[in-house]
Order: structure tokens, then C-alpha cells, then sequence
């Protein structure tokens, strides 16, 4: 493999000015209104095309390209079976199980019931998925706006608190997870207990401030909705979609096959199910039950946008720069922890998923083993930082258009308390770690 020093000045130049370029157009999407996903595939297309022309040996560089796309795949394929499962579930109106039973007159308590089921919802599901489920709850709930607000807020700091302990919660979690970072028990006993920390802090100031409030719930509109499916098939694809995503750490275990092949199989028990189940059904009702329904509503764009930015940093690392990288940063500022911490908050400002990417090609599992404090440390921080800022994480974007929350309004109300529970959790982290290690 070349070192980084037998590439060309200008060719490291102009993959690294490249690269910081097409950074700069996903951290700048909403003001630019260029798909970050499209920044993404040109930023690949680009790198790679510079890097093979600059190499000059055509199997080495296939050999490499196939390498990452391997481990790009593997995210890619987990994820898009982990969303159809939750679009099926979804379809079937199976959160409904959950969200039919928060019921209470005050807003102190309604936000305590909020935050604990974001949380551990978020670590079942996903912490997009979630953030999107509660806050359409919360409009069913609440008939004032400035509640939902701050409702959104701290459903996005529960969701990424939630998220970021259990491999199959946060992208970032997931992709050092499928990676070999971190195993599925060490995460879970590692980070369970600063992610909480993190939600509660900023929990208990919103619950006192909003404590003696009454919940304004809104008037009863008569519904049009017809609901197409029966209590027995909402219940049925509820828990078997949960349970198969909560299965799937137990089949990477027991098998030591990738995740994604236990997600696939899941899917393929959840397609069975749910074909034998409506098939008595005429295909105008049974249709947007079906999985290839579920998989047409799926985000692709988001799947099309890990591949473009993984494919991207794969190039900076086969290049050796994001190894350059991280011996200038063990030199500049030598701690393990500030260095984590600093990408924790550099991901509420840019996007997480490409900053986990490069601290993975940066730092090798030879230098950190499996489970070594610098990954989990870096679990917890880039997947709660995201929710200082409302674009630092997809539960804040989500947040953002469906409740039309400012920028600005997320910095004065939710930001400071965002940043309380982050700190707040990474100090617990620092201390458990310290106790038990």
C-alpha cells in the first residue's frame, strides 16, 4: 500500500481540498439547498477518480475500492432493512401500541412519559424514526405550539441520548458496531448509563420550569382516517418487527455473521408474515401494507448519502492522510477524551456520520482493540453532541421541518440545556470508566 508520503504534494492537496470542499456543501445544505447527498457522490467521484489517475495501478486501486465498498454495503444493506421494517411496522399503525397509553393533565408529567419512551424507543428503533413517531404524538397531544416546541427539543436530546448507547439506535453507533469497535453487550453496559444522564439533566431543568402547567390537549376533530388494519395485526407487526431488530445483536453473537445478513433474514421472516396474513385481503387494502410498499417509502436518498461520503473517506485513508491526521492531533493535544469530546461537539456542527468515518480510518483497531475506551467514548459523544445544534443530527433536521423549529429559537431554549446533559453524561462516562477500569 503507498504511504502517504509517496503520493505527490498536489495530489494530497487536491484530495484534501476536495474533500473539505464537498464537507463544507453537506454542513451547508438547508442555506445552499443542494442535497447533501448529491454533494456526497460527487465528492466520491472525484476523490477516487484523482486518486486512481495519481496511483496509476489499476488493481490496486480495484482492490481498495472493493474493500470499501465491502464495508460500505454492509451499513448500507443494515439500514435499509432496519427501515422497512420500521415503514411496515409504521403502515400498520404498530406505534400506536405505545403512544395510545401516554395519557396525563400535566406537562411536567407528560414530559418525564416523553422523554423515557424516546429513549428507550430510540434504542429499539432509531433515533430519526422516533423523533419523527413523538412528535406527530405530541400534536395529537398538545393544542399549543410553544409546548411542542420544547417538547421537539427534548424529544431530539432523548432520541440521541437513546440512540447512541444501543447498536442499532444511532447510525454512528451502527457503523462502529458493524465496523468490529465495539461489541453489541459492551456498548449497551458502557454507554446505557452517561446517555441517560445526558437526556435526564436537561429533562429535570424543562420539568421544573414547566412544572404546575396544565397540558392544552386540542379538540377532538372527527377523523376521516380509516384505519386498515385490525388491533391483532397492529399488535402482531409491532412486536415482531421490535423483536427482530432486537434480535439482531443476538444473531451477530451466537453466528459471527454481520449484522446485516440477521436484518435481511428478519426482513425476509417479516415479508412471510405479513404476505400470509393479508392474504385474504383485495389488493387495494392489502397494497400499502405490503413490504415493497414499505420499501418504496424507505429514505433512500439518506442510504445513497453514506455510501457517497464512506466511499469518500475511504480515500483519505487509503492515502494515509487520516492516519497523518491523527498523530498531529495525539501531538497537538495528546488526551484521548478531549480530543473524543472535540468531535462530539464538531458534530452538532457538521455532520456525525463522516466525522465517525474519519475517526474509523484515523485510529486502527491495532492501535484501539474492539471495545477500548476510545470507541465507546466516541459513541456516546458524536451520537449525543448532534443535539446541541438542531442541524448537528437527523433527529434535529427532522424536528426542524416538521414542527418548523428556527435555527435560532433551538439555540437560546434547547442548545444550553443540550450541552448540559452532554458534559454532564461524558463526565459520568469519564468516572465510570475511571472505577472500573
Amino acid at each position: 500500500m503507498p504511504l502517504l508520503s509517496s503520493h505527490p504534494p498536489l495530489v494530497l492537496a487536491a484530495l484534501i481540498a476536495i474533500f473539505v470542499i464537498v464537507y463544507a456543501a453537506i454542513a451547508l445544505e438547508h442555506p445552499l439547498k443542494i442535497n447533501k447527498s448529491g454533494s456526497a457522490l460527487v465528492g466520491a467521484g472525484l476523490l477516487w477518480t484523482i486518486y486512481a489517475v495519481s496511483v496509476g495501478d489499476a488493481h490496486l486501486v480495484g482492490e481498495q475500492l472493493g474493500e470499501s465498498l465491502m464495508g460500505t454495503a454492509q451499513i448500507v444493506f443494515f439500514l435499509m432493512g432496519a427501515m422497512t421494517i420500521v415503514e411496515v411496522v409504521d403502515a400498520h399503525h404498530g406505534f400506536d401500541v405505545i403512544t395510545t397509553r401516554i395519557k396525563t393533565t400535566k406537562l411536567s408529567t407528560l414530559m418525564w412519559l416523553v422523554g423515557f419512551v424516546t429513549f428507550f424507543l430510540s434504542a429499539i428503533l432509531d433515533n430519526l424514526t422516533t423523533t419523527i413517531v413523538m412528535i406527530s404524538l405530541m400534536r395529537k397531544l398538545l393544542a399549543k405550539h410553544d409546548d411542542r416546541l420544547f417538547f421537539a427539543g427534548i424529544i431530539v436530546i432523548s432520541a440521541n441520548s437513546g440512540g447512541a448507547w444501543s447498536p442499532i439506535g444511532d447510525v454512528t453507533t451502527t457503523m462502529l458496531w458493524i465496523g468490529g469497535q465495539v461489541t453489541s453487550l459492551a456498548i449497551v453496559k458502557g454507554v446505557i448509563l452517561p446517555s441517560l444522564v445526558s437526556m435526564l439533566v436537561p429533562l429535570a431543568i424543562v420539568a421544573h420550569v414547566l412544572r404546575g402547567q396544565r397540558v392544552v390537549a386540542p379538540a377532538r376533530e372527527q377523523t376521516t382516517e380509516k384505519q386498515n388494519t385490525t388491533v391483532f395485526e397492529r399488535n402482531l407487526m409491532f412486536f415482531l418487527g421490535l423483536s427482530i431488530l432486537v434480535a439482531v445483536p443476538v444473531f451477530k453473537t451466537v453466528t459471527d455473521l454481520p449484522p446485516f445478513m440477521g436484518i435481511l433474514f428478519g426482513l425476509g421472516i417479516l415479508w412471510v408474515v405479513g404476505d400470509l396474513v393479508h392474504r385474504n385481503m383485495d389488493e387495494g387494502t392489502r397494497q400499502p401494507l405490503t413490504l415493497v410498499h414499505a420499501m418504496s417509502r424507505i429514505d433512500m436518498a439518506s442510504l445513497v448519502f453514506f455510501i457517497g461520503i464512506l466511499l469518500s473517506v475511504a480515500t483519505l485513508e487509503h492515502t494515509h492522510i487520516l492516519t497523518a491526521l491523527a498523530q498531529w492531533l495525539d501531538k497537538t493535544i495528546g488526551h484521548q477524551s478531549v480530543i473524543v469530546m472535540l468531535i462530539g461537539v464538531a458534530s452538532a456542527i457538521v455532520d456525525n456520520v463522516p466525522l465517525v468515518a474519519a475517526a474509523m480510518g484515523m485510529y486502527s483497531l491495532a492501535q484501539y482493540p474492539p471495545d477500548h475506551f476510545f470507541w465507546e467514548f466516541l459513541a456516546y459523544c458524536a451520537g449525543t453532541g448532534g443535539s446541541i445544534l438542531i442541524i448537528g443530527s437527523a433527529a434535529g433536521v427532522a424536528a426542524m421541518g416538521l414542527e418548523k423549529i428556527h435555527f435560532f429559537w433551538y439555540v437560546k431554549k434547547i442548545s444550553g440545556l443540550a450541552l448540559v446533559g452532554y458534559l454532564a453524561g461524558a463526565g459520568v462516562y469519564l468516572i465510570q470508566h475511571q472505577i472500573l477500569h
